[in-house]
């Protein structure tokens, strides 16, 4: 393995004068999310939000626009669902002349609609009474739902089954603790994974638990240019019919211009969250590797270093901390920012929205890299085996705390004096054991206790995973 990771290198979608790595180096990687989340992706969304608001005006019975027929429903749908790159491309054509992006969308409609006998009376009726963040929000929340749900889930959920499956099959294999980097308590490696397991599944709830919500009521809010239009319409009840019907998300009925992204933030610190513990795992087993608990399989034709044959580098796990380094400081930023917004609008979320591409992106590529970092570990049982052996001072714990059960007195200065900064054996352990005024039968269980099986309830807690 190198230092420099090349085991993402893609000839298919490499770009070599990218800015982005996401797009460069990395783009074979996080290729599930760029019909999602790209430029291409939002005006898609944007076109298809377009259309189910003019499908919708068309039912509510209004002189000057007659409901559409089947045909002509299909279509109009068929132009989000049929949405090419030559579509894109000719939406940001229009874009050059009007430097307006929703408005783009708008005439392309009308473009595509033109020629219809049906659907150009309808033409003006597109866009109808919205403003440009009726459509954007609610572009956003089916992009980041539709994200989540299909590309990032199922990614951390390969995470957390392949850590179980090791908790699992490690559920036994006694290891040494580590607290503060000195030797500790034993525990077992399975049970180790296992504490992650648990944690990432707690932050998958959450992420998965936070609900995409959009408004579509106008320039602040209130439904000013519906009721100028139509007063007679309960424009509220049939926005949210438009959001939670056809686009299956929740309707926001209080608002400013923009919806103030409160969900947003909440599936950011989601996001945030999950990543902070991966981070956390890939240290821990940064330093396992470290100590020769794990081995890496070789793959062959890899080099580890350009000067030093030996190497084999813990590559992966390097590589998933430093891309959740950049995943978090951008959905930290996000979060923290987009629910703000100097009184009824300003543009300051606008800008950052067209990064959480990149927060998404990043996020991924670090779990990736994370998984296959776990697919190539190897335990070294013997290894781990030989610390516990070398370690029986971490038994001065069980000894002075049966001791206390007895009344022994001064009982943790007594070990303390025996065993801290310095190391005992079996033979000395056991010798002092057997000069303990406690019962016979607790000497026994004291005798029997080795560095290796002492490990509490360890193994049933990682098998219960």
């Amino acid at each position: 393995m190198s230092d420099t990771p090349t085991d993402s290198f893609d000839p298919g979608f490499f770009q070599l004068d990218a800015l982005s790595s996401l797009d460069g180096r990395y783009a074979g990687k996080v290729a599930a999310l760029r019909p999602l989340l790209s430029e291409a992706a939002f005006i898609r969304h944007r076109v298809l939000v377009e259309i189910e608001w003019l499908i919708g005006l068309s039912d509510l019975g209004l002189p000057e626009l007659p409901a559409f027929s089947k045909p002509a429903r299909a279509r109009l749908r068929d132009v989000a669902a049929g949405f090419s790159l030559p579509d894109a491309a000719r939406v940001k054509a229009i874009e050059a002349v009007t430097n307006h992006d929703v408005k783009a969308v708008e005439y392309f409609l009308k473009e595509r609609v033109r020629g219809d006998a049906e659907l150009e009376p309808a033409a003006e009726f597109i866009h109808f009474a919205c403003t440009s963040e009726d459509i954007n929000n609610t572009s956003h929340a089916l992009m980041y739902g539709a994200a989540r749900d299909s590309v990032l889930l199922p990614a951390l959920d390969a995470v957390i089954a392949s850590l179980r499956d090791m908790a699992h099959a490690n559920a036994d294999l006694p290891m040494l603790s580590r607290t503060h980097g000195q030797s500790a308590t034993p525990t077992t490696l399975g049970k180790e994974l296992a504490n992650v397991v648990v944690r990432l599944r707690t932050a998958r709830e959450r992420i998965a638990a936070v609900v995409p919500r959009a408004k579509m009521n106008g320039a602040v809010g209130n439904y000013n240019a519906h009721m100028a239009a139509y007063p007679e319409i309960d424009w509220e009840a049939f926005a949210r019919g438009v959001v939670e019907g056809p686009l299956g998300l929740s309707f926001n009925a209080w608002t400013i211009q923009i919806e103030p992204h409160d969900w947003m933030s909440e599936l950011f610190d989601a996001l945030a969250r999950a990543n902070t513990i991966m981070l956390d795992l890939d240290r821990d087993i940064w330093a396992y590797v470290s100590l020769g608990y794990f081995r890496q399989r070789l793959k062959a034709g890899e080099i580890g270093s350009s000067t030093m044959p030996h190497k084999v580098n813990p590559i992966d796990f390097e590589n998933s901390e430093g891309n959740l380094g950049i995943a978090n400081a951008l959905l930290r930023h996000l979060s923290d920012k987009l629910p703000v917004s100097r009184l009824q609008r300003d543009l300051t979320d606008s800008t950052a929205l067209r990064n959480v591409g990149v927060a998404f992106g990043h996020t991924l590529l670090a779990w990736d890299a994370c998984l296959r970092g776990l697919a190539k570990l190897e335990v070294d049982a013997p290894r781990l085996a030989a610390d516990l052996d070398a370690c029986w001072e971490v038994l001065a714990e069980p000894v002075q705390t049966v001791m206390r059960r007895y009344g022994v007195p001064n009982p943790y200065e007594q070990l303390k004096e025996l065993t801290r900064g310095k190391g005992i054996n079996a033979e000395a352990l056991a010798a002092f054991v057997d000069q303990l005024p406690i019962p016979s039968e607790a000497k026994a269980r004291l005798r029997e206790l080795t560095p290796a099986a002492y490990i509490g309830r360890a193994a049933e807690l990682a098998r219960r995973v």
